[in-house]
């Protein structure tokens, strides 16, 4: 029997508007299993809401796959274990594997791991990454401003690298954006004040979704408890620029041409 392939399925932050056509084609398959991450199994899969909300059904076959938000790592590989188990069932049944992806499969995304420990449970499974709009880029659409324009330098890191992190690389980029600010949130706003920074930072939480809040005046959300799905774009322009060789030549080889 032929086996089954796993498709990381990117549908974009929340807008079901933003879901990719190649994406698109991909749900309207019939003879294809939905997989979806949880957290627990009280908990709602953000992924498939997208989904539902673009006006889809879910497949006679689907299965949820929990994700336990944890940093205990023995726990963890059982999960990622377990999940990827219940995937290869359906692969070596010659069934397609959808997995549904926020965002995109390719940033931060549990796909990742879990197409890394299917692979590694077994070589042959053949693995497509279905590319979509990002949290990061739906925000600075919304809000109207460039990610990065020119010559710009862009980082985008989790919030939990630290303060220290954070104040490093507001020096040495243009723009930075931070995803998952909830537990530093305070803390990224003393020093977005610190450096002035609080009037060109953006705040975004729930990207492309219903429930999306956008806030400019960053100052306002001190002491608020703000959603997971919730990043800072910060727009610097403060840090000191070298000298740029522009094109596909260096200037040494620029210069020696008649």
């Amino acid at each position: 029997m032929t086996k089954g392939k796993l498709f990381g399925l990117s549908l974009g932050p929340g807008d079901p508007q933003l879901i990719t056509r190649r994406a698109w084609d991909c749900l309207q398959r019939s003879d294809a299993v939905w997989t979806y991450p949880i957290r627990t199994k009280q908990h709602d899969s953000y992924a498939l809401d997208i989904a539902l909300r673009a006006g889809l059904s879910l497949p006679a076959q689907h299965q949820p796959l929990i994700f336990p938000m944890t940093h205990d790592v023995e726990k963890l590989a059982r999960y990622w274990a377990n999940a990827a188990q219940a995937v290869l069932n359906h692969l070596h049944q010659g069934r397609d594997v959808m997995f549904l992806v926020e965002g995109d499969a390719s940033t931060y995304s549990t796909f990742t791991h879990l197409s890394r420990t299917v692979r590694a449970l077994d070589e042959e499974i053949a693995i497509e990454t279905v590319p979509g709009v990002t949290s990061f880029h739906a925000a600075a659409a919304h809000v109207q401003i460039p990610l990065a324009d020119v010559d710009d330098t862009v980082a985008v890191i989790p919030a939990g690298y630290g303060i220290d992190m954070i104040d490093k690389l507001l020096r040495e980029f243009d723009t930075l954006v931070l995803l998952k600010v909830k537990p530093l949130l305070d803390d990224i706003l003393h020093l977005l004040q610190q450096r002035e920074l609080l009037d060109s930072s953006y705040f975004v939480e729930k990207a492309g979704s219903p429930e999306e809040r956008v806030v400019h005046d960053l100052a306002a959300l001190r002491g608020q408890s703000v959603n997971y799905l919730s990043l800072i774009i910060v727009r610097s322009h403060h840090r000191e620029r070298g000298e740029m060789v522009r094109g596909c030549k260096n200037k040494s080889t620029i210069a020696s041409e008649p």
